[in-house]
């Protein structure tokens, strides 16, 4: 992509070419031999030969649908003309697995991290405040506003208090699959190296207790892990007040905290997208995938997720698989995804979201392949349920839905201590404690939300840079937040809010 031309072939044997800019009608698209028949908008799909009505279209060398009418060369290629049916897939399990070229331990770049007692390594050091259930989200989120500033202020090497709350914890059964997932995923946050210290607040009356939680896992009472009910204690007000008191004690200790340098094999990657569109798959994603394979190579770890996302890229990744038994407890997700999906009066084969189709994607299959990218290029090492803890390094996939908020949740009760989230049509994200990258995938996007935006990979699409290069620029930022540099969401104070675990089951 050195010279510049008004589209982008990703693979010689595609049907399509996909819109740098804005394209009108007749214009000759250089090095294809067509001309435009209608107006194709930028990252959208133009044809370059004829594809007969039931043919397979492809884009990336791989099937993203199949032609609902007769196609001539030349025709914009979107959701009037291209559907989709299930199909056979070859997984070929292990067939592309090889050896990585790990980074001599010796020569690996470190950030500044905040090493704690159970050797996670953080990469914030705030202060939370966890609602153990809906009942005490109000108390747990005074809490956090009310805390006396003045306080804070004195330990400034204390980046915050932040209350995790939730609508959920009572009207469940408790027992099952819903149960267990919320379970995990509020374990992983009061023990996430991020936090200094947690206080755990509860009602004192529903399902989820505080007493099953630290039974199950294992918790104990301690100078970095308190807990209360509401009910115990005497009401809101009380709460409130024996709650800052609380963190008060707790904060001189967190701020005893202290960066020092840690190899960045200890970086766990949450990998990210949302608002995509036609260039997530050509710029973004794949930089964000070379920047994953720099980071596993150095002995780090990258968690993709998005189970439905992922779907009819799947192949990909179970070919990658450094067993039969990680590749099979991926397609066993896949298969629990069509069960769930089906139960529920919806499928899997579903199209991308308006904003996704505006942005040129057409079908599931042609977002699960440019999705997949994030991935880069290196083994599947593991496959984890959401919020399971992460303890396989390399390339893992942690199961979610594919809603943004929900899967980032998962990924950081996982382990992931930085998130980096791409993004074609402006996703506005953060996530505290844990900081958040947001990556363009065009530059007009970029330009107009820059406040939001820490990197643009619109050069790529542009002709300005490889994806390599930008994936390495993608590093070197997660590297420099890691070590407390500050991503845009935080300067802009976004992430309080985007706290969600995933609700499996019914409610009772």
């Amino acid at each position: 992509m050195s010279d510049f031309r008004l589209t982008i072939r990703l693979d010689p044997s595609d049907d399509v070419v996909v819109a740098r800019v804005d394209i009108a009608p007749g214009t000759l698209l250089a090095g294809e031999g067509v001309r435009a028949r209608d107006r194709i908008p930028a990252g959208h799909k133009i044809a370059t030969r004829p594809i007969a009505r039931g043919a397979p279209i492809r884009k990336y060398g791989q099937i993203i649908g199949f032609a609902s009418q007769t196609i001539a060369a030349g025709e914009h290629v979107h959701v009037h003309n291209c559907g989709l049916h299930d199909f056979a897939r070859d997984y070929a399990i292990g067939s592309e697995v090889k050896p990585t070229a790990y980074v001599p331990e010796r020569e690996r770049p470190s950030f500044l991290g905040y090493v704690r007692e159970n050797g996670k390594v953080g990469t914030r050091n705030y202060l939370g405040v966890l609602a153990t259930v809906n009942c005490s989200a109000t108390v747990c989120k005074l809490v956090a506003e009310r805390f006396p500033k003045r306080l804070l202020e004195q330990y400034p090497n204390v980046d915050g208090i932040v209350a995790i709350t939730h609508a959920t914890g009572c009207g469940m059964a408790d027992r099952g699959e819903g149960f267990a997932t919320l379970q995990r995923t509020l374990w992983g946050f009061a023990r996430h190296p991020n936090f200094a210290a947690v206080l755990l607040i509860g009602l004192g009356c529903e399902v989820n207790q505080i007493d099953f939680l630290m039974e199950a896992y294992g918790l104990q009472p301690g100078p970095g892990f308190r807990t209360m009910t509401m009910q115990e204690t005497g009401g809101t007000a009380k709460t409130i007040e024996r709650a800052i008191g609380a963190l008060a004690e707790m904060l001189p200790d967190a701020a005893r905290a202290r960066r020092q340098p840690v190899s960045v094999a200890e970086l766990v990657l949450a990998l990210q997208c949302g608002g995509s569109d036609g260039y997530s798959g050509i710029s973004a994603n794949p930089a964000l995938g070379h920047c994953a394979d720099i980071l596993v190579r150095n002995g780090g770890t990258a968690i993709l997720s998005e189970t439905p996302e992922i779907y009819g890229a799947e192949h990909l990744l179970t070919r990658r698989a450094v067993s039969r038994e990680v590749a099979e407890r991926l397609l066993e997700r896949i298969r629990w995804w069509e069960r769930y999906t089906a139960s529920n009066g919806g499928e899997m084969n579903n199209n991308p979201s308006p904003g996704n189709k505006a942005g040129g994607l057409t079908t599931i299959l042609e977002k699960s392949l440019g999705a997949a990218a994030k991935g880069g290029t290196t083994n599947l090492t593991g496959v984890y349920l959401y919020a399971e803890p992460i303890r396989t390094r390399g390339l893992v996939f942690m199961d979610s839905p594919g809603y943004d908020p929900c899967s980032v949740t998962g990924q950081v009760a996982s382990g992931a201590n930085v998130v980096a989230f791409t993004t074609g049509r402006g996703s506005c994200f953060g996530f505290k404690p844990v900081p958040s990258i947001k990556i363009a995938t065009n530059t007009p996007m970029y330009r107009r939300m820059i406040d939001d935006m820490d990197i643009n990979c619109g050069t790529i699409v542009d002709g300005e840079e490889t994806i390599e290069e930008a994936g390495r620029r993608i590093f070197d930022l997660v590297v420099r937040v890691a070590s407390g540099e500050k991503s845009k969401s935080e300067l802009l104070g976004v992430g309080d809010h985007e706290f969600v675990p995933w609700q499996i089951g019914a409610v009772m």
